[in-house]
């Protein structure tokens, strides 16, 4: 196995890793540790290039700088990246390198499951390092974030709904869910029980005919679900989906939504407040599986309890967020930013 360091002056420390045997190509970024170890999961897909897969380790790192330091939590950002078809390439071998890489920076980075990934992938990994979390069992173990994930998103939906429609009550209320994976199933999921109306899009037509049976959601082409009319869009897979050519064709009123990096460039928040779409910042909505995370990399006793607080801290701090840009007439994403950077200038580096 090989690791390479990489210059990259936005973050602190960046890692290529690297396995002949196994096929191993991937990297670890860690943004920030100034509020504590970075945390952040590893995920696995087939990217285009090696440059794609260090930009998508790059820009999710620094979202997870932002994202623990909004949640209030003692972490800082990072993530891993492994290039692949996980249903080809990933083997326990494969897993088990990787693992030396993460034990070789002596826990300034923690990882957990993302997408790709699994707790049983975790027991893997888990073999060769201490710094993981999301295990499936253990004295502290967190299992899979999903549901805690959507549950802030949930929270998040109905918090951007009262800002923008008066009222935090979904019965009605037109929702289109872009991703059906997981923490998208669980949230829709949640949505039917508040009265919601849903139209779904997944790259699994099976599972949208699911969605279809079990919620009486109506089906979008997956290339046309940003144009769909609805109240409120939840995007809940890949980042970047609203940008310049996506922003002037939404029929929607607010965005609140699972997937990091939503926004392709911050230029597209600010498109976003002109259009007078509410967006609710990804960073702030998706806390949930981070939260559940950190109950495991700092030992919490009372899982239920810690999660639960803080993911109606995160909801606390999204209003004030979405309060202050009505207040000052801002666009929410740039609110967002200065709360956390903020909060970190009041934690001097470690």
């Amino acid at each position: 196995m090989q690791i390479t360091t990489l210059p990259t002056p936005s973050h602190e420390e960046v890692s290529r890793v690297s396995d002949d045997t196994t096929g191993l190509v991937g990297f670890i970024a860690i943004h920030s540790t100034q509020l504590g170890p970075a945390a952040g999961g590893l995920r696995m897909k087939p990217y285009a290039s090696e440059e794609a897969a260090l930009t998508d380790a790059l820009r999710l790192s620094h979202g997870m700088t932002f994202k623990n330091a909004a949640a209030g939590l003692p972490l800082g950002g990072g993530k891993a990246v492994i290039m692949g078809d996980p249903l080809v390439l990933k083997s326990e071998a494969l897993l088990a390198g990787f693992a030396g890489a993460i034990a070789a920076l002596k826990g300034r980075y923690w990882t957990a499951e993302d997408m790709g990934m699994s707790p049983a992938d975790m027991t893997v990994i888990a073999r060769g390092t201490e710094f993981v979390a999301g295990l499936p069992d253990g004295p502290f173990a967190s299992g899979d974030p999903s549901p805690v994930t959507a549950r802030g998103i949930f929270n998040a939906v109905r918090c951007t709904a009262r800002h923008r429609f008066g009222s935090g009550d979904l019965t009605g209320r037109k929702v289109a869910v872009q991703g059906l994976g997981h923490v998208g199933w669980y949230l829709a999921e949640m949505l039917h029980g508040a009265g919601a109306a849903l139209i779904v899009a997944d790259i699994d037509p099976a599972r949208c005919d699911q969605a279809a049976k079990a919620f009486g959601a109506a089906i979008a082409p997956v290339d046309r679900i940003l144009q769909v009319e609805a109240d409120i869009l939840a995007p809940c897979a890949i980042g970047g989906i609203l940008n310049a050519e996506t922003i002037p064709a939404l029929r929607v009123q607010a965005v609140a939504g699972g997937a990091n990096n939503q926004l392709a460039t911050p230029a597209d928040g600010d498109a976003l407040h002109r259009r007078g779409i509410l967006y609710a910042p990804d960073y702030v909505a998706n806390a949930g599986g981070i939260i559940n995370v950190a109950t495991e990399i700092l030992k919490i006793r009372d899982r239920e309890r810690f999660v639960t607080d803080k993911l109606a801290e995160a909801e606390a701090t999204l209003d004030a967020i979405l309060t202050q840009a009505a207040t000052r007439g801002l666009a929410p994403h740039k609110v967002a930013d200065d709360i956390v950077l903020s909060r970190m200038q009041q934690r001097p580096a470690a």
